[in-house]
């Protein structure tokens, strides 16, 4: 047999071991954890062992391959005996330390390229160590961890950050950290030192690289880890400077930029990606938009839920990507390029949207969500925040429960001090890095709430007298508010709140704003959807949203540009919907239809569904057209959804988060068989970019617009009234006449009269296309007008029911 006799270098014992066959000591060359504790292994070729140079050999050159170990075949003879013998001495090379480690600095917060290394540092107070993991792609992959470096409390460590300096080579390798402390979640700790955290500052989130697709054992949450930057990533922005649009010139367009290009419609060279949109952007130049209102784009997990949905025979998905992991990184299987060079080539293509976005005059605001994490509750992944330290990112209760004012299972500590700091330094970071122009804040009132734990102290820095506040109360005053609107860097970039929460919480109108920031109106939405489909008693409400909402924004000191006024959204109907239902149908959720919300202020116009007679698809069109007349009329900031602006349906499914597929996909053959919608939305938009009155500073006054009914200056407010008429004063336009008919009734208006000038109708939403909007290129335009010319030198206009009609003032001498 052969013998095996090892030794450590300090140790004069030998520690034998036997085995029978050669290829036993092959094995033990390959065994890691064996080499990890051996210095010297001597393989000894004893007298009453065959003398067989060759199995020698062949052993030595198998211990070699393991690579870096250095072998040699030296004679030796045991003490007395006569007769030598060979030796195969094979010596493991002493480890040479991969990392230069040193103390490091606990600013800035994150992994920071510096002084020929990388600092890393990370919040966590309640923690009693620190773990860096340092992770290469393909260990990653198998869910090993590469080197971890642990930190040492007294040199690694600055009040409640842990932090650390390494300098050496980081190809292809990415980070992340093991924390050890209390687990006790009915104090609200969830510390578990075998579990790798995701660093919150992380500028991209590595795990799977591609959209829908489960990991390598079927798990739907693969191990994830931060990209570690480098002082050679660069990006090059030709020159790209903000926008800088003013809010109130704004034309925004909400996308999902999978939904946008991943259909085959699309034929883009790379669908549902950042360069899909990228190849799409002349559509949206081409509409006539100036904002894309991105859903989130932070890195989320799809596949949060995923499991299989037997109505549709797909699998459900998180869509939508409501359910923050990352916030530092982009969505990286919204990228072509996936995991591809640990992240950064996913972060480059969304820069590359940005700045081709910039190049065609359209912003970019991200539509963020501060008001809760994918860890859900107590019931939910440890991931990141919750594994760092729970007690400080999370709302919670006396006994550890978790506040769900997001309806999402946990709601973010969002005026706790640390988690303030760290969701303006996000904000900064997308405005400075990414080159983004403004955010939209998902269910922003929770940036309102009190934090746990509050009170004075810990925000103002002293105790206010009567400070009885408890965890979730709302403030006038709330401190990250006050962090956001003061920034320097903040000055200049559009701030947008949903202005609601899951707990009830209704804040639009009343949103702290500090003078800069936007709302959705979703009043605006409500009332608008309540008039045009004729429900009585709406009159002066719709009013007040032409002019810009005045009466919720205007005794605060905001102005009209503070309402972005939409119709439809994301969540809930789409606009061919909202006219082609009465009911949600929301079945293909796989939840039986109880999900979704139940109060649409929708109108089928008559029969429910798509399948319907002609008549009422063409009252279907008119409603359409006059919704999109009203938003483009209305002072304020008009948003539409996409796909819009050709009719797009979701089969009356109100609430599509799951699904990643066809009805949440923009189709874009459908925008061509609906060209005659698409040129109305794209000349509505044109009209209203030609006319300063409609984009006005501050809410119009008597001076700029007069109020009329069927006759000139008698506007009806009573409840049955369904009629809303005014005249507007424009710079470029002269006068400028809008009438609303939402009776079920035709009506014949008379126009106000001014001498020596006469109406020219524009628009007519009662018209078959493209006679619904004459513009100057229209063949028929003169003759169209002139089959109306003798009601107009009557100084009178028939309006058919459920229609809106645009007319301009013309000096007689121009006929």
């Amino acid at each position: 047999m052969i013998k095996c006799s090892a030794f450590y270098s300090s140790v004069t014992c030998a520690l034998p071991l036997q085995f029978s066959h050669k290829e036993k000591v092959m094995e033990l060359a390959h065994c890691t954890s064996f080499s990890l504790y051996t210095k010297l292994f001597y393989f000894q070729n004893h007298h009453h062992f065959p003398q067989n140079r060759s199995e020698i050999s062949s052993i030595r050159s198998a211990l070699e391959k393991r690579g870096g170990m250095k072998s040699s075949v030296v004679s030796a003879r045991e003490k007395g005996a006569a007769a030598e013998f060979e030796t195969l001495v094979i010596e493991k090379p002493k480890k040479v330390k991969r990392f230069e480690v040193s103390e490091g600095v606990p600013t800035p917060l994150g992994a920071t390229a510096m002084d020929g290394g990388v600092n890393f540092a990370i919040f966590s107070g309640h923690s009693v160590s620190a773990t860096l993991c340092l992770i290469s792609v393909s260990d990653l992959e198998e869910d090993k961890v590469t080197e971890e470096i642990s930190l040492d409390p007294l040199t690694n460590k600055t009040g409640d950050v842990w932090h650390v300096f390494l300098k050496g080579k980081f190809d292809n390798m990415l980070y992340g950290y093991k924390f050890d402390g209390p687990f006790c979640p009915e104090e609200g700790h969830f510390y578990d030192s075998s579990r790798i955290m995701l660093d919150p500052y992380a500028k991209a989130v590595i795990s799977r690289g591609e959209f829908g697709v489960v990991g390598p054992d079927g798990g739907c949450w693969p191990q994830m880890a931060g990209m570690i930057p480098s002082p050679d990533d660069k990006f090059d922005w030709e020159g790209d400077l903000p926008l800088n649009y003013p809010q109130r010139d704004l034309i925004i367009y909400e996308m999902h930029v999978r939904g946008f290009t991943r259909h085959e419609s699309s034929k883009a060279r790379n669908p549902g990606t950042y360069l899909g949109v990228v190849e799409k952007l002349d559509h949206l130049k081409e509409l006539g938009v100036n904002c894309i209102e991105l859903m989130p784009c932070h890195e989320f997990n799809e596949l949060e839920y995923f499991a299989y949905n037997s109505v549709m025979g797909d699998y459900k998905v998180n869509f939508w990507g409501y359910s923050t992991v990352g916030y530092f990184s982009p969505m990286i299987r919204y990228s072509s390029s996936g995991v591809r060079n640990c992240g950064r080539d996913a972060v480059n293509e969304f820069k590359l949207l940005v700045r081709e976005a910039h190049k065609r005059g359209i912003e970019v605001i991200m539509d963020v969500v501060f008001n809760h994490t994918a860890e859900g509750n107590e019931k939910g992944p440890i991931l990141s925040f919750r594994g760092i330290d729970n007690s400080v990112f999370y709302m919670l209760a006396p006994k550890g429960e978790f506040y769900n004012y997001s309806g999402c299972g946990n709601t973010f500590n969002c005026n706790h001090p640390v988690v303030r700091q760290f969701i303006v330094d996000c904000l900064k970071y997308w405005v400075t890095e990414m080159h983004v122009d403004g955010f939209r804040f998902d269910l922003a009132s929770i940036l309102t709430r009190a934090c746990s734990l509050w009170d004075s102290v810990n925000v103002y820095g002293n105790r206010l007298d009567g400070d009885l506040l408890t965890t979730g109360t709302p403030l006038s005053s709330p401190p990250v508010l006050d962090m956001i609107s003061n920034d320097p860097l903040a000055q200049g970039v559009k701030l947008i709140a949903e202005a609601w929460d899951c707990g009830g919480l209704y804040q639009v109108g009343k949103f702290p704003h500090w003078g800069i920031w936007s709302e959705w109106n979703g009043k605006y939405r409500d009332i608008v959807r309540q008039f045009i489909k004729g429900t009585d008693g709406f009159s002066g409400a719709f009013a007040e949203c032409l002019c810009g909402s005045p009466n919720l924004y205007q005794q605060g000191g905001r102005k009209p540009w503070n309402s972005i006024n939409f119709i439809c959204a994301h969540d809930g109907f789409t606009l061919a919907d909202l006219v082609m239902y009465n009911q949600k149908h929301n079945l293909a959720n796989g939840e039986d239809n109880n999900d979704g919300e139940n109060h649409n202020n929708s109108w089928n116009c008559g029969q429910e569904g798509e399948f319907a007679s002609i008549s009422v698809k063409k009252l279907r069109k008119r409603q359409m057209r006059n919704f999109i007349t009203c938003l483009m009329v209305s002072q304020g900031v008009p948003m539409i959804y996409m796909g819009d602006e050709y009719g797009h349906t979701k089969g009356g499914n109100n609430n599509t988060y799951c699904h990643d597929n066809y009805i949440n996909y923009f189709r874009w053959d459908k925008k061509e068989s609906s060209s005659d919608f698409f040129r109305f939305c794209r000349l509505m938009i044109k009209f209203r970019r030609e006319c300063e009155s409609l984009r006005l500073k501050d809410f119009p006054t008597s001076e700029r617009l007069q109020w009329h009914g069927h006759a000139p200056g008698t506007p009806d407010w009573s409840e049955t009234s369904r009629f809303v008429a005014f005249t507007l004063r424009d710079k470029a336009k002269g006068e400028i006449y809008i009438a609303f008919n939402t009776s079920h009734l035709p009506v014949t208006v008379t126009l106000p009269d001014r001498p020596g000038y006469r109406w020219e109708p524009l628009v007519d939403t009662s018209k078959l296309a493209p006679f619904d909007f004459l513009s100057n290129d229209l063949l028929e335009r003169d003759t169209a007008i002139k089959q109306y010319q003798h009601f107009l030198d009557a100084n009178v206009y028939p309006m058919l029911s459920y229609s809106s009609i645009i007319l301009l003032l013309r000096s007689d001498g121009d006929a």
